[in-house]
């Protein structure tokens, strides 16, 4: 890990120092959601980097296993932020947690809303008692299924 550390470039090293946990503590919610959009940001863009050499590796080296052997240290930057982005996400999720926590007892807490007056009724239109088709087309369907499962009903009435 610390030879990889030792690998990355500067703005990847900031990146890695701003998660460290004495770090993090001290973010509020909407300065961890930041961090935590650039930590995936940065394991999106190694991601993509492993998978796509990757694959344009397998041809070249005759094989997957052999290919994976030469794509190490993209792997490894890819795991190393995945870790930090995990790190991020727990952190990130406990503030949310307790963030709605406190939403809801504030919410609890204060008055109710008053209750709107209500305006006079809306005269509503009748409900459509009969579900039939409107339309000539779906009427010509409707009657065409009736009388198809009237044949099936009198043949079978007619053997018993």
């Amino acid at each position: 890990m610390d030879a990889l550390l030792g690998s990355l470039t500067e703005t990847e090293l900031a990146l890695v120092r701003e998660t460290e946990p004495e770090r993090i503590a001290e973010l509020d919610e909407d300065a961890l959601i930041d961090l935590h959009n650039r930590v995936r940001r940065a394991r999106n863009k190694y991601v993509k980097a492993y998978r796509r050499r990757a694959a344009t590796r397998v041809e070249e080296a005759g094989g997957r296993g052999k290919a994976h052997a030469q794509n190490a240290r993209r792997r490894a930057k890819a795991e190393v932020f995945e870790g930090l982005l995990a790190t991020v996400s727990t952190r990130l999720a406990v503030l949310a947690q307790a963030s709605a926590a406190a939403y809801e007892a504030e919410r609890l807490k204060a008055d109710p809303p008053p209750r709107p007056v209500p305006k006079s009724p809306k005269k509503l239109a009748p409900q459509r008692t009969d579900r039939r088709p409107q339309s000539p087309e779906l009427r010509k369907r409707a009657a065409s299924t009736r009388a198809t499962n009237s044949r099936k009903q009198a043949r079978k009435d007619k053997r018993s």
